[in-house]
This record gives C-alpha cells, sequence and structure tokens, in this order.
C-alpha cells in the first residue's frame, strides 16, 4: 500500500495546533519551571529568564507537530498535554502559595 502526501488541511490543521496549543504548552512549561525551578519565584532575574524559555519550547513544540500522523491527534495530544500542565501548574500554585 503506497503512502500518499499529507493534504494542505492537514498540514493547515497541524500548524495551527502547533501555533495555538503549543504556545499554551510553553507557557504552562515555563511557569512550571519559575515555581518549580532553583529559588522558586525570589530570585530577581528568573522573570527574565522564564520569558525567553518561553520561544524555544514553542517553537520546538512547533517543529515536533508534523511529526504527528494528522491534524487530529495534533490537536488531541496537544490538547491534552495542555490541560495536565495547567492542571500541574495550578496545583503547583496552590501548594507553594499557602506556605
Amino acid at each position: 500500500m503506497a503512502k500518499t502526501a499529507d493534504s494542505g488541511l492537514s498540514w493547515l490543521g497541524k500548524s495551527l495546533a502547533g501555533l495555538l496549543l503549543g504556545y499554551g504548552l510553553a507557557i504552562a512549561l515555563s511557569g512550571l519551571f519559575a515555581w518549580l525551578g532553583p529559588g522558586g519565584m525570589v530570585p530577581p532575574n528568573k522573570y527574565q529568564f522564564t520569558m525567553w524559555l518561553v520561544v524555544p519550547v514553542w517553537l520546538g513544540v512547533f517543529s515536533a507537530v508534523f511529526l504527528f500522523r494528522s491534524a487530529l491527534r495534533a490537536w488531541g495530544w496537544l490538547g491534552l498535554a495542555n490541560g495536565l500542565a495547567f492542571a500541574a501548574l495550578w496545583l503547583v500554585r496552590q501548594q507553594l502559595d499557602q506556605r
């Protein structure tokens, strides 16, 4: 059985998943780093590093999104990853704010 090339619609769906959900995932992961990384939220330069951390993570996710077999799978897995990452961020903030 011969493989066919991805249609333009699949590429568009994957691109949008990487663009939108990749950004959300990068924000959540950088937030987790900010709260759980060395020194917690106390070091003054950590805000700047956390801000710059978003771009490489976002671009990494955006690049990897084309490895999914379909746009639907990309949206599904990245949506799940976003949900888990933001849930973890919320839990970490709840635990660390209580201290």
